[in-house]
């Protein structure tokens, strides 16, 4: 009981020090205006697609409506990485001009190898990158390329709303905001070099056709392609940060818990670089979100502070970001949840069965 008192009491403190960040970010997170005047220069949306038959054709509607009657024709293109169902056919139909991939190289990881292609299939000023599972509302993208230009940006990353309707869904999707809002001072990371001082949402992401190529475009081998983008950005002396795209752009990126496990799994092992890293960051978020909670059930006043503390900051999180405010109730069960993901990523790693999209992932050097 003591060792519990303590723990809360400290968790308590950080907790309270991350809702005070996460009100902090609220001020200062850049918000695309949804008034935007159309860009005046080339613009190419690209949508990277395997096997979406029933999610491109609305993806590419959507894309068609936010640049109809700009001054600048935008290109829409679409790569089908090898689908095995009607992927090319729903995306003619929707409008997109599609190319076929090739399979990627030794040592390349399928999406960065698609968006690579991508890119190297136009010439326009601006690249925006959007997944199949996005809808961008129709000012969307005029605001995306607005908030680029006049935030004297080379990335903007507006996170979309993220649309959760199971409860597997409820319960982790919202952290995807709250974990950059509640542990990213978005004013010193904007621009830092620091790759650490990152965040980024490839669900869409904008950045200037001649940093990216100036920086090498996506790392070939990075499972978060968006984040390890931002990373090779700034390290060639470029500026990017995560954006309000709340109003910009929703999606659905998995439905039921399967695919959250599935999709999780896939990915997290690579969310803090080596697994003492990991087992560190899920042991500091325990300690902060659901230490307190516990003590909080025997009766401790500190620990009830705490869990309060938590809950406000995931509260603000969502208010701002389109989820449900009264999940954050349930927020120590989402740090939970994350944890139990992530142990599960990290013994999908080391047994080699780590698999998305019908492919193998294959990690980068350990």
């Amino acid at each position: 009981m003591k060792f519990l008192s303590i723990g809360a009491a400290f968790g308590s403190a950080l907790a309270g020090a991350s809702l005070a960040l996460t009100v902090d970010n609220l001020r200062r997170l850049r918000v695309p205006d949804p008034a935007a005047a159309p860009p005046r220069e080339r613009v190419a949306v690209l949508v990277p697609a395997r096997d979406e038959e029933d999610q491109i054709g609305g993806c590419v509607r959507a894309l068609r409506a936010a640049v109809d009657g700009w001054p600048v024709p935008a290109e829409i293109l679409v790569l089908d990485d090898g689908s095995t169902d009607a992927t090319t056919a729903r995306a003619r139909e929707a409008g997109a001009r599609v190319l076929d991939g090739d399979p990627p190289p030794d040592g390349w990881l399928a999406k960065p190898w698609a968006c690579r292609q991508l890119a190297a299939a136009t010439r326009a000023d601006v690249l925006v990158f959007v997944d199949a599972d996005v809808r961008v509302a129709p000012h969307g993208l005029a605001a995306t390329v607005d908030l680029l230009r006049t935030g004297g940006l080379d990335l903007v990353s507006p996170h979309p709303r993220q649309v959760a309707v199971s409860p597997s869904e409820r319960l982790v999707q919202p952290l995807l905001a709250w974990s950059w809002l509640a542990t990213l001072p978005l004013g010193i990371a904007e621009r830092s070099p620091r790759p650490t001082l990152t965040a980024a949402n490839g669900q869409l992401l904008a950045v200037d056709a001649r940093a990216y190529r100036d920086a090498g475009g996506h790392p070939r081998a990075e499972v978060l392609d968006d984040i390890a983008l931002l990373r090779a950005l700034k390290r060639h002396g470029y500026t990017g940060v995560v954006a309000d795209g709340t109003g910009v752009a929703s999606c659905r990126m998995y439905r039921g818990a399967a695919e959250v496990r599935a999709g999780y799994t896939k990915s997290l092992w690579a969310a803090f670089g080596t697994r003492p890293r990991a087992a560190a960051v899920i042991g500091l978020l325990g300690l902060v979100h659901v230490v307190p909670a516990l003590a909080a059930l025997g009766g401790s006043r500190v620990g009830l502070a705490g869990y309060l503390a938590g809950v406000a900051g995931r509260a603000l999180a969502a208010r701002r970001t389109g989820a449900r405010v009264g999940d954050a109730l349930a927020h120590p069960v989402s740090v939970l949840a994350l944890a139990a993901l992530t142990a599960d990523s990290w013994r999908a790693r080391r047994a080699g069965t780590l698999r998305w999209r019908g492919r193998p992932v294959t990690p980068a050097a350990a």
